[in-house]
């Protein structure tokens, strides 16, 4: 089992506006608050996360910066590599590359061939990562073809998205960690992490991290918690994915409405010593990524109290 998570780098936060100028400033906020990394989304068409990653190289100095996630579909994975390959140079051992297959929904516009993203999802994993270690590779599977080297190794961890129990499988066995996405932290504990166990042990190697995504609001206002996360977390009731891991977690599908009992599970909330108890306790057992229900800086004082509260449950 991989050793306790270090609360000091542990705690990280989930940036996701649509204007690059707002995104660089939460990035800077984000620093000077003492968060452990700074995670971009990337999808829906959104400005792109490695180059807003480049950006903020310059200004940064401390703060880790990742993908939650890179679609791997409208990517090769020397592409990929040469663009990682650049920002290390700027941000030398602060680059976090996190991958995932989408949906079929939202790689539509790419015109992807979208099917059995776990066979890809391995094979593109194991082309970067043997990229990324060696240096070179010479690599032809089903879906992932790519032959090439760079001038020295890298040392970026790549990550993949969880979410069902064959993706929290995969990631033990081939991922430097798994991220979730608004998954229950209980249903992480009794179904993901099991799942990550058994890939890693048949795999012959260490278990790796689970980066756990928490929707998080710092509000006592309980009309206010339910429109955050109607606002921010119904949505994804609409993809199957996403319908299957909430079933699986004991909330079958209903109404477009979130249940009660789930956006309490969920969402961490409260005032903000109760907020920083709650990812303390998570954060022993996993790396946390906060997911402000915040709407970016639409409410820039909420943005901010969540900062507050990771500072503070960080050891700043």
């Amino acid at each position: 089992m991989p050793s306790a998570p270090d609360s000091s780098t542990s705690i990280g936060v989930v940036v996701q506006p649509d204007e690059t100028s707002t995104t660089l400033e939460m990035i800077r906020m984000a620093e000077q608050a003492g968060a452990g990394t700074v995670w971009l989304t990337t999808g829906r068409l959104r400005p792109d996360a490695l180059t807003i990653m480049a950006a903020a190289s310059q200004f940064t100095t401390r703060i880790r910066m990742g993908t939650a996630v890179v679609p791997i579909w409208p990517r090769h994975p020397l592409a990929l590599a040469l663009q990682v390959d650049a920002l290390e140079s700027l941000a030398p051992g602060r680059i976090r590359l996190g991958l995932g297959p989408s949906t079929p929904a939202a790689m539509s516009p790419f015109g992807a061939d979208f099917r059995r993203p776990l066979s890809h999802m391995r094979e593109y994993l194991t082309c970067l990562r043997t990229l990324f270690r060696e240096g070179r590779v010479d690599f032809r599977g089903e879906f992932v073809r790519a032959k090439g080297k760079l001038a020295t190794p890298l040392p970026t961890e790549v990550l993949a998205s969880a979410l069902g129990q064959g993706a929290f499988r995969l990631c033990g066995e081939a991922a430097d960690g798994a991220i979730t996405w608004v998954c229950p932290p209980r249903y992480v504990k009794t179904t993901g992490l099991p799942a990550l166990r058994s890939g890693a042990s048949a795999a012959d190697r260490v278990p790796p991290p689970v980066v756990l995504c928490v929707p998080t609001l710092v509000t006592q206002d309980i009309h206010e918690l339910r429109r955050g996360a109607q606002q921010h977390i119904a949505p994804y009731r609409g993809f199957q994915y996403y319908r299957e891991m909430f079933q699986k977690s004991g909330y079958p599908p209903g109404d477009e409405k979130l249940p009660s009992p789930l956006v309490d599970e969920l969402v961490v909330h409260g005032s903000v010593s109760e907020v920083v108890a709650r990812l303390s306790e998570l954060a022993t057992w996993s790396e946390v990524m906060v997911f402000p229900l915040t709407g970016g800086l639409s409410d820039r004082p909420g943005f901010e109290r969540c900062l507050e509260a990771i500072g503070k449950a960080g050891g700043g």
